[in-house]
């Protein structure tokens, strides 16, 4: 834990380029950014999401070759009811022309305050006139999972950015229901609508999955609830 949080500050303390939600500096051949929000494109919508009401913030390192990496905590576990979480990534992304380019990288997920192991991702993706459109797949042994990423921009028709994710999840142990009934796998799925308002950046998010009942004791999606859920955040970031 401590590694990280000395790059952060020292990134911190050495920036010259200041905006809403990230602190950049140019350094060489390399670019680096601290901030409150995942920076990184396709990792951005394959990362784990952020806890709500914790600090949370990470640095990404970019090499004018399109090789790439970083670390971004979605909690920093400095509250009782939440735990250190950290998703580490390497990757490499490349444009063809202004509005056609690619990207892939392997995320590693840790949590060292907790005794459960240490996961991986591969995911790729493409950016296509603006969208970007990304697929990963998770090594964990109790829940396998593919995902689908889409992050169609701003939307001008309905004046928001809108991202999409579906997940495909398979349990390494089939979890019984009451009834005998046995669930070993299950799908869930997100549609989230983005806009600023007044320095402050407002998300509307509808998530879902296949599971219902008694089948919600197997959950462990991407989502926060089983069942089918509206949620509305407001976040203001501290720069």
């Amino acid at each position: 834990m401590t590694r990280p949080l000395l790059l952060l500050s020292a990134a911190l303390l050495t920036s010259t380029s200041l905006c809403a939600q990230q602190i950049q500096r140019q350094l060489g051949d390399f670019d680096l950014k601290l901030g409150t929000t995942p920076s990184r494109s396709m990792a951005q919508g394959l990362i784990s999401p952020s806890a709500v009401g914790t600090f949370h913030g990470g640095l990404d390192v970019t090499h004018a070759s399109g090789w790439y990496a970083g670390q971004y905590a979605p909690s920093m576990g400095l509250t009782s009811a939440s735990a250190f979480k950290l998703d580490s990534y390497l990757g490499y992304k490349q444009r063809f022309t202004d509005s056609l380019g690619y990207e892939a990288g392997l995320i590693h997920y840790t949590y060292p305050t907790l005794a459960r192991p240490d996961t991986h991702a591969l995911y790729g993706g493409l950016s296509l006139l603006g969208s970007r459109f990304g697929g990963a797949l998770n090594d964990d042994v109790s829940n396998r999972t593919g995902t689908l990423f889409a992050d169609f921009g701003r939307v001008p028709l309905l004046d928001a950015s809108v991202r999409v994710k579906v997940a495909h999840h398979r349990l390494g142990t089939p979890y019984t229901i009451g009834d005998g009934s046995q669930v070993d796998s299950f799908n869930d799925w997100s549609l989230q609508l983005s806009r600023p308002w007044k320095g402050i950046d407002l998300d509307l998010i509808y998530s879902n999955s296949d599971l219902s009942g008694g089948g919600c004791g197997a959950y462990s999606g991407m989502n926060t609830y089983c069942d089918g859920m509206v949620t509305l955040k407001a976040q203001r970031s501290f720069f």
